[in-house]
């Protein structure tokens, strides 16, 4: 069993990947992002007890940057979500609010779904 450094009382949090404090993490500036650039919004209500969510997929950015996102589509649409393995979730159907977001932002949304 191999443990893991998480915290050292000198420099603080530790990234568990590359073992470095994470002020100098070498590992999060070679992140990929996990988008392939085409952009899709959708609206779900599956395995969510009937709540409707929207989604965006396909978003080629680094994890910094699809944060500041979801955080301006929030705003946007005034209603709360997150973001999570590159995927961004906005409470309620906001699909015509997002997608208009997203094309002031230089993106190419396409709507998908029925």
């Amino acid at each position: 069993m191999s443990m893991t450094l998480v915290y050292s009382t000198e420099s603080g949090r530790m990234c568990p990947a590359c073992r470095q404090p994470l002020a100098g993490c070498a590992c999060k500036g070679a992140a990929v992002p996990l988008g392939d650039g085409n952009v899709r919004v959708a609206r779900q209500t599956k395995g969510r007890g009937g709540k409707c969510v929207t989604v965006v997929k396909g978003l080629a950015l680094d994890a910094a940057a699809l944060a500041v996102l979801g955080k301006q589509l929030r705003t946007a649409c005034g209603s709360g979500g997150t973001v999570k393995d590159g995927v961004i979730e906005v409470q309620g159907d906001h699909c015509d609010v997002v997608m208009d977001v997203l094309t002031k932002a230089g993106h190419r949304p396409k709507r998908t779904g029925g």
